[in-house]
């Protein structure tokens, strides 16, 4: 019996069908689900927990095994080199392999349609935040009190992030100074502060959103934001410009159509779970999203030419 499930209750994102297990295709052996990073992690976290519970549900054996280095390019690499029969599969983070792509693509040995995708886990969402009693309330109202202010300092802690305010500063000759930093944690701490007059954040900030020590101007992502639907996106603030990290699965190249069905068959079914939901709602403070197959592969194509645009 097919199974439809509601995956990430974000505004204006795709829904995901999750059907029951496919009967006539199994592992010839334990399924080894390589994570791109190190333990301890994000990433790391994910991977074990949705491996759990492919167990628990299928039978399975689904053995974690970390393969970082390069953001995921490393095991990526490798990933060309197995077979493609459904017993390896992997666990990846989109905005590191798309800047590798974008940046050396002819250096990589691999590009999107080397392998074939399978789900998502989620999607960090992205935001711009300021103090509640800043001057400016939007992007717009930001850039302006900038360029009369001769520039203010604005933080980040990602490539892509930095990107996007040097595509802003092109743009509009806003004159954003730009403050790295090291997590969420710092950036907050900076806004409250006041050695920045704004940054960007993914998730730290809204217990202080919710006390009305902080504001969102803008969601960084494709999407508003699960927790504040009413504040618009960058886009829809009129700069074409976004990044949507997104956690997802990927096989071999080549794989069978029924290896490919049952295996995103059994992802989906475990991210739907309450151990994953957990995870990602209260450690990650966003919300479960799969893609599925033809979702997945269509974020990260598009993914590719958002991320082309931010390198312009």
């Amino acid at each position: 019996m097919l199974r439809k499930t509601i995956l990430g209750a974000i505004a204006g994102l795709a829904l995901a069908v999750a059907p029951g297990f496919a009967s006539d295709w199994a592992p010839s052996g334990p399924i080894e689900l390589q994570i791109g990073f190190g333990a301890g992690g994000e990433t790391d976290t994910l991977g074990r927990v949705v491996a759990s519970v492919m167990e628990e549900q299928t039978g399975w054996n689904v053995v974690p095994q970390n393969k970082p280095g390069g953001g995921g390019v490393a095991m990526f690499t490798g990933l060309m080199n197995e077979k493609a029969d459904g017993t390896v599969i992997a666990l990846g983070v989109n905005m590191p392999i798309l800047i590798n792509l974008i940046l050396r693509g002819d250096q990589l040995p691999f590009k999107l349609d080397s392998f074939e995708y399978l789900g998502t886990v989620t999607r960090a969402q992205l935001a711009i935040i300021a103090k509640a009693d800043a001057p400016f309330n939007d992007m717009s109202s930001l850039v302006e009190y900038s360029k009369a202010n001769g520039g203010v300092p604005v933080a980040f802690d990602a490539k892509p992030q930095e990107l996007i305010l040097q595509a802003i500063n092109a743009q509009t000759g806003a004159g954003f100074k730009l403050i790295s930093t090291k997590s969420s944690a710092e950036m907050v701490q900076f806004i409250l502060g006041g050695q920045v007059m704004a940054s960007f954040n993914a998730g730290t900030h809204i217990q202080y959103l919710e006390k009305g020590d902080i504001k969102m101007l803008a969601s960084a992502n494709d999407g508003r934001h699960s927790y504040a639907k009413d504040i618009p996106t960058l886009r829809e603030q009129g700069f074409d410009l976004y990044v949507d990290p997104y956690f997802y699965f990927a096989a071999p190249g080549g794989i069978s159509n029924e290896a490919k069905t049952a295996l995103s068959n059994a992802i989906a079914n475990a991210v739907n779970a309450d151990k994953v939901r957990d995870i990602v709602e209260n450690a990650m403070l966003t919300t479960v999203q799969n893609l599925g197959p033809e979702g997945t592969t269509k974020m990260l194509n598009d993914g590719l030419g958002s991320v082309g645009v931010l390198f312009k």
